[in-house]
């Protein structure tokens, strides 16, 4: 081999060798150098759903999904007739109550003593047509023709004109006999009591008319007009906007510098900004959220935590749902 050759291959093996040292520089450059990871969140709201307490009808829904109400605004009205008929039934027992009352403290009177016999004619005539009423649902029910839901109310129609036979049985021999002290405390307890149902009634029909509790926008509306909706069952679901945060989900290795009252800076992609947020809160999600394990290599398995921020000061156009980039470094 000459020398020209010689040299030739030393510095082809140089060549090389300062490309592999130059390739491994460069790796070594771009890792060191590479972009901090991005951890992905979501906005999130607080939400309160619209019930009401009476069963019945929806007759009109005044708000639709989009809408934003305030604190008061009407949002639908529950047809429920048998909660008005509950109302007549409770004030004409409030009147006949009072008046009883009012009889045991003037002394009773011929006139009174004839108004306390109709008011149990009354009674008899209304407890006749339900015990009727309750012998046939029973029939029906045995026959399994009607629901136990509907025997049961008829029953209870049966045992509450039972109970205003009593009473105004005893409220007319009161009246026939005269009122002693005692009487006069009891018949006012009894017309205290009667009003106290009136106002119990009167509670139950405000609940026919959903107005709302605080102001937000309406995200679901859950039944159509005309259907029927039990006690309880939501009818819509307010998002507060003015109560939003990012929620993000971070492995324990990433939190590194984070703690609460800390604020950082997120990228909003959606609106294509960068914004300030407050962590206010970082809780461990347990261990059916564990991330990854490292116990292989003698290690421990790293937990996922989620940690909460709230911006710290309003954004505008801000979505819940919205994704949040928050980079880690």
């Amino acid at each position: 081999m000459s020398a020209k050759s010689q040299h030739t291959n030393i510095l082809l093996a140089v060549l090389g060798f300062a490309t592999v040292v130059l390739i491994v520089a460069l790796i070594g450059h771009l890792t060191l150098q590479r972009d901090p990871e991005e951890i992905q969140g979501e906005m999130e709201v607080e939400e309160y759903r619209v019930s009401g307490k009476v069963p019945g009808r929806i007759l009109a829904l005044l708000a639709k999904e989009g809408d934003f109400v305030h604190a008061g605004d009407t949002l639908a009205i529950i047809e429920a007739p048998e909660v008005n008929a509950k109302m007549v039934q409770a004030q004409s027992a409030a009147d006949a109550a009072t008046a009883i009352a009012q009889m045991t403290q003037n002394g009773a009177r011929k006139e009174q003593i004839q108004a306390a016999a109709q008011i149990l004619e009354q009674a008899k005539a209304g407890l006749e047509i339900a015990e009727k009423s309750y012998n046939r649902m029973k029939k029906l029910h045995e026959e399994e023709v009607i629901s136990a839901q509907k025997f049961d109310e008829a029953e209870a129609m049966y045992k509450s004109a039972q109970a205003q036979v009593k009473t105004a049985q005893s409220n007319y021999q009161m009246a026939v006999n005269g009122a002693r002290d005692e009487e006069r405390r009891a018949a006012a307890a009894t017309a205290g009591q009667a009003r106290g149902a009136v106002q119990e009634v009167q509670g139950y029909v405000r609940e026919t008319i959903q107005r709302a509790q605080m102001a937000g926008e309406v995200t679901d509306v859950y039944p159509k007009v005309g259907e029927l909706v039990g006690t309880g069952t939501p009818i819509m679901s307010i998002a507060m906007m003015d109560d939003q945060w990012a929620t993000f989900n971070i492995r324990e290795d990433q939190l590194k510098g984070m703690k609460v009252g800390q604020e950082i800076t997120v990228r909003i992609p959606a609106l294509d900004i960068e914004a300030k947020m407050k962590i206010t809160s970082m809780k461990d999600k347990g261990s059916f959220a564990v991330w990854k394990s490292t116990k292989a290599s003698g290690q421990y398995d790293q937990k996922t935590f989620e940690v909460k921020a709230r911006p710290s000061q309003a954004i505008d156009g801000i979505r819940p749902g919205m994704s949040v980039i928050l980079k880690n470094k």
